[in-house]
């Protein structure tokens, strides 16, 4: 099996063997994410220009710093969860006391 591997792929299974490798926590999270961003990789990407509000744009790219992704990155990925349906529009209740 390890002659059809490369070379950086025989790197990865020699430290797998070697106990070398620690599971992430949150795997499942981490796999669907990299499902997700293999798959927008391989689609067919459009340009398309937006306007925000100064303040929506400031939110978003604050957001996008704490994530460590590019602004425009997160704004295609929050498009592309409201448009397959997994972003709900989640509500705050104010309790008054």
């Amino acid at each position: 099996m390890n002659d059809k591997l490369d070379s950086y792929e025989q790197e990865i299974l020699a430290a797998f063997e070697q106990g070398k490798l620690k599971s992430v926590p949150n795997v499942e999270a981490e796999l669907a994410a990299a499902r997700e961003a293999a798959a927008n990789t391989l689609a067919q990407r459009r340009q398309v220009d937006i306007c925000l509000t100064e303040q929506d744009f400031d939110l978003a790219s604050i957001r996008a710093v704490e994530d460590g992704i590019p602004c425009q990155t997160l704004l295609a990925s929050i498009i592309h969860k409201y448009l397959s349906g997994r972003l709900v529009e989640r509500r705050l209740q104010r309790r008054i006391v």
